[in-house]
């Protein structure tokens, strides 16, 4: 057999390649084309959760009349035990939540936030904090976050709100941190025009038994009643806003529907130095509660995950999911349960269009479409899957977990309260509730989690603290109380000035301002998906290096496309 020699060109890039190879990597976005809304439900969200969306919350503040509240949750199933580094957000990615309120299906409102560490570590601990933690600025506190808020409204340029604002650092435990209420309050700050803003580790605040995968409870409803949840905490970022600032032409009166949407983005190419360019992309997304889990096939989850909503309608087989939609037929196969006639149209008003007269659906109610606003131009109204809000439903006096299902105009699907029991609500929505206007008795219990197990604040931002025990101790969350609420000490009436000097807002117990730092990321702090050693020109090298030795011994197969808008190396 006669082997062809390797022309010595080749053989010299093949070596600094391996070279390249042996020093460092190169890397990408780890799961680029996978992860986000609801708790690990695409295929490849477990190797990044820091970019996993959970939850998106939004309604009108029950403590301050005309404002509305957004929430957002990321990185499930923090276990309060799981040190060293804990859970920090990722300082490579883009966090953001949008808001439509024209019912085009773009955003019109955009707030956007991005981390930075400050670690102080270096090479001489291992330690989150080498003593009790007191405040934020305490000295014990080795890692720590600080991040800066970006608002953009009507297409207008980004312009920075807050910066180097702290981070509620992740809860360690009572001997580490023995007041963490407090941490919270120095966490939470009011901005000029009154903006409230807060992002820190709390209580995972979605209650639901995840036994639902287990053929709908175990096929005869017994594995129900256990939150599982329950102990675990998330990522929250949280704003509250004026009416004004997210309704279709400031006005809230004539316009007040908005929709909105939560996603994670990051750059096209990341390198292991550290470096990343090519333009962001979305990884995540999230809108209404446990469409991408249980209503999206997994052969779309990550095609919907990196689609932006004005497409949602361009996607023939993610409609179908809706119109015709999978958990009804198991209803019916397990619990004998009929499934409604298709095509579904009562859901395609709750997930695609909001609720209203005004599409020819079968819910003869006008609640929260855009097409409700008196100013939207209806010929350019796209159907996307977005949760909606009514801010001019009045705040209910005794909310009810079931929502609109129960009267409850204020609750899901018009927006989502953090007490609104989703679960329950959609599986019958699934069963046809919502445009018979009758509950199904054979689903009166749902999983039979109908509360959080830990109370939820009384004030801005809501959720509870975040738990300081084992999960696996089955002893609650060891949750403190909320401290009370201070006085607001910026005029809510403001409007920011954009030429004013940017802060980090005032905080809600006095604590002395963070000092910016530089940004120093040691080993331990990398993000999940990381790699050593590399510079950007041993990364080129690498693969010039490798591609001259693939194509030596085969000729490339042709592309594959997916829904990955990332580049492996």
């Amino acid at each position: 057999m006669t082997v062809n020699p390797i022309p010595r060109r080749r053989r010299v890039a093949a070596a600094l390649g391996v070279g390249a190879l042996l020093a460092g990597s190169v890397y990408t976005l780890g799961p680029g084309e996978a992860t986000a809304s609801s708790h690990r439900e695409a295929p490849l969200v477990a190797a990044d959760p820091a970019i996993d969306n959970t939850d998106l919350y939004a309604f009108v503040s029950p403590d301050r009349p005309g404002y509305v509240t957004l929430i957002a949750n990321w990185q499930p199933f923090e276990e309060p035990n799981g040190g060293p580094n804990f859970y920090p957000f990722a300082t490579d990615a883009t966090y953001t939540i949008k808001v439509d309120n024209d019912g085009d299906a773009k955003p019109d409102a955009e707030f956007r936030w991005k981390f930075k560490n400050i670690d102080k570590r270096g090479t001489s601990t291992f330690l989150y904090n080498n003593g009790p933690v007191t405040s934020l600025d305490d000295d014990n506190l080795l890692f720590r976050q600080t991040y800066s808020l970006e608002s953009s409204f009507n297409g207008k340029d980004f312009k920075v709100r807050a910066q180097n604002v702290p981070v509620a650092p992740s809860r360690v435990g009572p001997a580490s941190m023995p007041d963490y209420g407090t941490l919270r309050s120095q966490a939470t700050r009011t901005l000029p025009g009154g903006w409230k803003i807060f992002a820190g580790q709390a209580d995972d605040p979605f209650f639901l038994d995840l036994r639902v995968f287990d053929l709908l409870y175990g096929g005869n409803l017994s594995e129900t009643g256990q939150d599982t949840l329950s102990g675990y905490n998330v990522n929250t970022i949280a704003i509250q806003v004026p009416f004004k600032d997210v309704a279709l032409k400031g006005d809230a009166g004539r316009n007040p529907v908005v929709g909105l949407w939560s996603t994670t983005e990051r750059d096209r190419i990341r390198v292991a130095d550290g470096s990343s360019y090519g333009g962001k992309v979305q990884v995540s997304r999230l809108g209404n509660p446990l469409v991408n889990e249980v209503v999206v096939p997994a052969g779309l989850k990550d095609t919907f995950n990196a689609t932006k909503p004005e497409q949602d309608a361009k996607i023939p087989a993610l409609v179908k999911r809706v119109t015709n939609p999978e958990v009804p037929q198991l209803l019916q196969q397990i619990y004998q349960i009929p499934a409604p006639a298709t095509p579904r149209n009562d859901l395609v008003e709750i997930f695609l269009t909001g609720i209203t007269t005004k599409a020819g659906g079968p819910i003869k109610a006008d609640l929260n479409s855009q097409l409700n606003n008196a100013d939207v131009n209806a010929g350019r109204f796209t159907p996307s899957e977005q949760l909606r809000l009514n801010l001019s439903v009045p705040v209910a006096g005794q909310p009810n977990r079931l929502g609109v299902l129960a009267g409850d105009l204020q609750g899901f699907p018009n927006g989502r309260r953090l007490t609104d029991d989703v679960v329950d609500i959609e599986l019958q929505a699934l069963v046809g509730a919502a445009q018979t206007g009758k509950l199904v008795d054979a689903l009166a219990t749902g999983d039979k989690v109908d509360a959080n197990n830990q109370q939820f604040g009384d004030r801005f931002p809501y959720v509870a603290l975040p738990n300081a025990v084992g999960v696996n101790t089955q002893a609650g969350g060891g949750a403190v109380a909320q401290p009370p609420a201070p006085a607001v000490t910026t005029d809510p009436a403001a409007t920011p000035s954009d030429g004013a000097v940017v802060g980090a807002g005032v905080p809600d117990v006095a604590a002395p301002a963070l000092a910016p730092a530089a940004q120093t990321q040691t080993w331990m702090t990398k993000p999940v998906a990381y790699a050593t050693g590399a510079t950007g020109l041993g990364a080129l090298i690498l693969a010039f290096g490798l591609f001259a030795f693939m194509r030596r011994r085969r000729r490339p197969a042709p592309p594959v496309l997916t829904e990955d808008k990332t580049i492996r190396m």
